[in-house]
C-alpha cells in the first residue's frame, strides 16, 4: 500500500516538530542567566570590555568580566532533591579558565547526577568596583542565594548546595565558606549564602606572602596590602565551627600554589571539629583540572567516594 503525499507531508511536519521540541528541551537544560539586575557598587567603564578566548566554538578562558552569569547544567536523569554544585574557575583573579575548570567540571558533575552551575564572576578591578576586594565575593554570595531561592525549579535540595573552586577560584570558594555571613551588599533574596559543602582543588587559601600565590594576592588586595586585609582574606584564619565540610586536593610538587595552603586550611577545619578530607598527591603540579598526569588523575574518584559517603550522591 503506497503512502499518500499528504501523509508523507504530515509525517515530515511531525518529525520537524519533535526535533524542534527536543532542541528546545536541550537548550532549556543549559541556560545562561545573568546574576544581577543591578550590580552593587558598580563603576561604569565603557571601555572595559570582556575578552574571550574561543577555540573550536568553546570559550576556553575569559577576562575583564563586567556581567556575571550562571551557566546551568542539568543531569540527563532528573531526580527529586538533587544535589547542586556551584563551580568557580581559577585564573589568578586575572582570568577565568572557563572550559578546563568550568564546563568540563560541570559535565563531570552531571555524570554523578549533580546539577551544576558555572559561575562567571567579576575579577577584582578598581576600574569597575568601588571595593575590588569584595566584588568577587558579592557575586559568589548572590550566586548561592539565587540557586537556593530557585531550588524547587531545578529539583534541588536547598540543603545540598555545595561549591567547587580551583586555584584562585578555590580562594573564592573558601572565602564564601568562611565569609558567608559578611554583609557585603544588600540582597533581595532572604537566603543564607552558606555552602553546605566545599570542594577545593589546588586552592589559594592564604594571602600571607610566605605561601600565597602572589598574582592572586596582588590582583585581589593590591600591590601593598595592609596586614588587616591580608589577615581578613587568609581563609585558614577565618575557619569556625560553622565552616562547611570540605574535600581538599593538592599536589606536593605544586610550585605555583604551595600545598601548605590546603594543609593549613585542613588543620584549621580539624581544630574547629569540621568534617574534612585532604588528599596530597606526590605529583601533579598545578592546574591539572579533572586530572592530567601522575597521581592527580585519581582525585575525581576519591571525590566521588567522599560525595557518596556524605550522601550527596547515591
Amino acid at each position: 500500500m503506497k503512502t499518500s503525499k499528504k501523509n508523507k507531508s504530515e509525517k515530515i511536519l511531525l518529525l520537524c516538530y519533535l526535533t524542534f521540541g527536543m532542541m528546545l528541551n536541550l537548550h532549556a537544560q543549559n541556560k545562561i542567566l545573568p546574576l544581577w539586575k543591578s550590580i552593587p557598587d558598580e563603576i561604569m567603564a565603557p571601555d572595559y570590555k570582556e575578552k574571550e578566548v574561543v577555540k573550536e566554538g568553546k570559550i576556553q578562558r575569559t577576562s575583564l568580566v563586567t556581567s556575571p552569569t550562571l551557566s546551568i547544567f542539568i543531569p540527563k536523569q532528573i531526580k527529586p532533591n538533587q544535589t547542586a554544585v556551584l563551580i568557580f574557575p581559577g585564573g589568578g583573579y586575572a582570568h577565568l579558565s572557563m572550559e578546563k575548570e568550568g564546563t568540563n567540571v560541570a559535565e563531570w558533575l552531571n555524570s554523578l547526577g549533580i546539577v551544576a552551575f558555572v559561575v562567571k564572576y567579576r575579577l577584582p578591578s578598581d576600574l569597575i568596583m568601588k571595593n575590588k576586594s569584595i566584588g568577587s565575593l558579592q557575586d559568589a554570595q548572590e550566586a548561592i542565594r539565587f540557586v537556593r531561592f530557585n531550588a524547587a525549579k531545578w529539583n534541588i535540595d536547598p540543603n545540598k548546595i555545595g561549591t567547587i573552586g580551583f586555584s584562585a577560584g578555590g580562594h573564592l570558594a573558601s572565602t564564601l565558606a568562611t565569609h558567608f555571613d559578611n554583609k557585603v551588599y544588600e540582597s533581595k533574596f532572604n537566603m543564607s549564602a552558606r555552602p553546605d559543602f566545599s570542594i577545593l582543588v589546588y586552592p589559594v587559601i592564604s594571602m600571607d606572602s610566605n605561601i600565597t600565590h602572589k598574582g592572586s594576592q596582588t590582583n585581589l588586595l593590591g600591590k601593598e596590602p595592609s596586614q588587616i586585609l591580608i589577615d581578613n582574606f587568609s581563609n585558614d584564619k577565618k575557619v569556625t565551627s560553622q565552616t562547611p565540610p570540605t574535600f581538599l586536593v593538592h599536589a606536593s610538587d605544586d610550585s605555583a600554589v604551595l600545598p601548605e595552603n590546603s594543609i593549613n586550611y585542613y588543620l584549621a577545619l580539624k581544630k574547629n571539629n569540621v568534617s574534612a578530607e585532604l588528599h596530597i598527591y606526590e605529583k601533579g603540579g598545578h592546574g591539572f583540572g579533572l586530572g592530567a598526569q601522575d597521581t592527580s588523575l585519581y582525585w575525581i574518584n576519591d571525590c566521588k567516594e567522599w560525595l557518596n559517603a556524605n550522601h550527596y550522591i547515591f
